[in-house]
């Protein structure tokens, strides 16, 4: 303020031969001028209170920035009421800065294009408090919401919902380490009552599955190691917004010492550090009476929810619980360690790996992509048809600088794969932004044990797997035959690829790629994956290594599903064109990969939380973050609709082609499916194919500290047909007459394709997807 005030006590010393005295007019006490130039370039037109800009003006500094609007007493104000002080770009709030909303609300924090994103809290009026992340003005990724109750959640969110892994603290001690679906609890979680004895988050996130920071896990938010909190301080380099002081009086850029930045009071608070616990914080839904019962503290809830409802609960004792997560640890560090490729490429060369992918990628489809489109001919599946070049560190005529070591880049069929992807209308862009963005690829763990890497672009639409050199023979070898079935069944269940690359490294190590369509490609929670062949030998999952997201073997499966008479049967249909496929190529050890998102039941509406039992959330607009507490409590169950192509999804993916499905039920009409709480979905072959899961009891799984509420459900599938990359060649037929000595001949995987063909339909149809009577 005092900066400002002599900075107009220079100008009416000094430049008042720039005034216009007609236009100087007292009106209580507010002068009117028509403009207003400092010896520095800046200049102000419009309305005084004593020296200070008030009501209407602009303010344009001499490097061209502009502020037009409303003033008062020296700060840039809103209609509304609110005042906000900081950073500007032009004319819209771009930095660091800090808004009082007309209701008494405060965000503090960093904005972008006038609105919240970045680092920053929202205060509420009510004593309510959110610090973490924002994207688009609603709390996104990781962040801290603090009720006036005492209740606490620290955890993931997405577009202002609490969505990802997450620790719901209760004021009374209790808490509940899980996950949750757009405000939701859906999946598996623990609850620990008061007084219990908390383990780490690291034990709670391996007993849970979310190793590596899991993206299906954690959406938004790749890791939940709770460290200090640090909201942004404004850089000491100034940009040419900061023109205004961050206590909002006006400033000159070129005056503006750090020191003063330093000392300003929205400055302080943005250096401040935020310490939380270890354990986060929220209230147990249904949970409020249990937090009673806390006699016996060393008893801890394992729990099982779908769309906020409980609907498995298994009393464990803490002493149990514990060992159990060190065997699961112990576990898992010795199948780290017998993956050839997870145990070569860890830590920065598992980096350097996805970056010179991301350069290979970058560099091939722009190199192909100029070429006019045409059809496929023989010569594109040859030997010649490859793209290769050196990518040194330092760059080159051909290639950019990278921060990556020297690597040799082979690209094999590009305009094969081109036009694959064209299929899928998948534009070269949007294809490089998915995979070469500035978002990058995250790194999966392995679902098998073939020690492959993974990863996920950041979308979700493609993986990316590591191959052997067989199965990069195997493929080149069947995609002529490959691209042609492609073409032919857009309906096809068979794995969608999109690219195959080889990384030569130093000592001449070769890592070879393939890009694939991602299957679970979907906005829905897959809560179960199966992998399924049909075979029963070893096709089991120990329990002590099953968690959040294993995916489970054949004699795992506990469900049986049951759809329309119309959409089995064109399932069916497929199934046996593609193995026909598969067969002609002697492809065995093929498998059905399923994923199910699970509804919960219709009959347990009175079962969901109670508004009243949740943290209050007040229902500020959007642009605070928030969204009204009713989405929160959508209703349940699926329904079948005809098909409005205008009313469904068509975004470019691997779930483009493929035509809307007919259901007998609908008088054998294209249909779509309604999601409570999502929308309404496509229903292709193997994409959003509704079904009902019937939970198969048997009397040896009964077990008195593990209660199954509901065996019934509504589900959601997808399911694809996965490594197809195995011939049945001299080492299978070997494999299979040595196991045949020891087991049951039709019990194990390597079998002739006939027969794996045979053995794998007929187990879909009999005790996966059988027919209604």
């Amino acid at each position: 303020m005092t900066r400002l005030k002599n900075l107009f006590d220079e100008g009416s010393g000094t430049s008042t031969e720039q005034l216009d005295p007609v236009s100087c007019v007292n009106v209580e006490n507010v002068e009117r001028l028509n403009e207003k130039a400092f010896s520095n370039g800046d200049l102000y037109v419009g309305d005084f209170k004593e020296i200070l800009p008030h009501s209407k003006g602009k303010y344009t500094w001499s490097d061209g920035t502009v502020y037009e609007g409303d003033w008062e007493a020296g700060k840039m104000t809103a209609p509304d009421g609110s005042i906000y002080e900081g950073q500007w770009r032009m004319n819209i709030r771009h930095g660091f800065g800090r808004k009082k909303y007309s209701n008494s609300d405060v965000y503090e924090g960093e904005w972008k294009e006038g609105v919240h994103e970045g680092k920053g809290r929202y205060f509420w009026n009510n004593g309510n408090k959110y610090t973490g992340n924002w994207k688009r003005g609603k709390m996104h990724g990781r962040g801290v919401m603090e009720w006036v109750n005492g209740d606490q959640y620290n955890g993931c969110w997405l577009n202002g919902l609490r969505h990802g892994c997450g620790i719901y603290q209760y004021a009374d001690g209790g808490y509940y380490f899980g996950t949750w679906i757009r405000g939701l609890k859906d999946g598996k979680g623990t609850f620990y009552p008061a007084g219990s004895k908390c383990p780490s988050l690291k034990k709670c996130s391996i007993s849970l599955g979310y190793k590596n920071g899991h993206k299906s896990v954690s959406s938004q938010c790749s890791s939940l190691n709770l460290e200090e909190f640090v909201v942004k301080k404004p850089s000491v380099k100034r940009s040419l917004s900061e023109k205004i002081s961050i206590s909002g009086v006006l400033r000159s850029s070129g005056r503006m010492s750090h020191k003063t930045a330093e000392n300003s009071r929205l400055s302080d608070s943005g250096r401040e550090f935020i310490r939380y616990n270890s354990s986060g914080t929220f209230s147990l839904d249904s949970d409020a009476g249990q937090s009673e019962v806390q006699e016996n503290t060393a008893v801890v809830y394992e729990r099982e929810y779908m769309q906020g409802v409980m609907i498995k609960e298994r009393i464990r004792n803490c002493t149990e619980l514990s060992k159990k997560d060190e065997k699961r640890t112990r576990s898992h560090a010795k199948e780290t360690k017998k993956s050839s490729c997870v145990g070569i490429f860890r830590g920065k060369n598992s980096y350097h790996l996805m970056l010179n992918l991301q350069l290979g990628i970058r560099y091939t489809v722009g190199k192909i992509t100029p070429v006019p489109k045409r059809e496929v001919r023989n010569a594109d599946f040859g030997d010649r048809a490859r793209i290769t070049m050196f990518f040194p560190r330092r760059g080159s005529q051909f290639t950019p600088l990278h921060k990556s070591i020297d690597f040799y880049w082979k690209d094999y069929c590009p305009m094969v794969f081109r036009n694959l992807r064209e299929m899928f209308k998948l534009d070269a862009a949007e294809y490089m932004m998915s995979i070469c963005g500035d978002d990058g690829l995250t790194e999966i763990s392995s679902p098998g044990k073939s020690g492959s890497i993974f990863y996920l672009s950041h979308d979700d639409k493609f993986v990316i797997k590591t191959l052997k050199r067989s199965e990069l023979k195997v493929l080149l070898k069947m995609l002529p035959n490959y691209y042609n079935h492609v073409k032919e069944y857009e309906n096809t269940l068979i794995t969608k690829f999109f690219g195959l690359h080889r990384i030569t490294l130093a000592g001449r190590r070769k890592v070879r790629f393939m890009v694939m369509g991602n299957m679970f490609c979907t906005e829905l929670r897959i809560h179960h994956r199966y992998d399924l062949k049909g075979s029963t030998h070893g096709r089991y999952t120990e329990k002590d290594k099953i968690h959040e997201n294993t995916t489970l073997k054949d004699l795992d499966l506990s469900y049986e599903f049951h759809m329309d008479k119309s959409l089995r049967k064109f399932l069916f249909y497929q199934i046996d064109v593609d193995c026909k496929f598969l067969k002609s190529q002697q492809i065995i050890d093929y498998s059905l990969l399923l994923g199910l998102h699970f509804r919960a039941p219709k009959q347990l509406n009175g079962l969901l939380e109670p508004p009243n039992m949740m943290p209050n959330i007040e229902s500020s607009p959007t642009s605070h973050g928030m969204i009204t507490e009713e989405l929160l409590f959508p209703s349940k169950g699926l329904l079948l609709v005809a098909h409005e192509p205008s009313s469904v999804n068509t975004e470019p993916g691997p779930h483009i082609r493929g035509k809307a499905l007919r259901a007998y039920s609908l008088g054998d009409k294209e249909v779509d499916v309604l999601v409570p709480g999502t929308g309404r979905l496509r229903v292709q072959l193997g994409v959003n194919m509704p079904a009902q899961a019937n939970h198969k009891l048997y009397r040896d799984e009964t077990d008195s500290a593990e209660v199954e509420l509901f065996e019934v459900y509504d589900v959601v599938l997808y399911m694809g047909i996965i490594d197809i990359l195995q011939e049945y060649n001299a080492k299978k037929k070997a494999e299979n007459a040595c196991k045949s000595v020891k087991y049951d001949p039709l019990s194990i995987s390597a079998v002739e394709p006939e027969l794996y063909a045979r053995r794998f339909i007929g187990f879909l149809q009999q005790k996966v997807f059988p027919e209604l009577p």
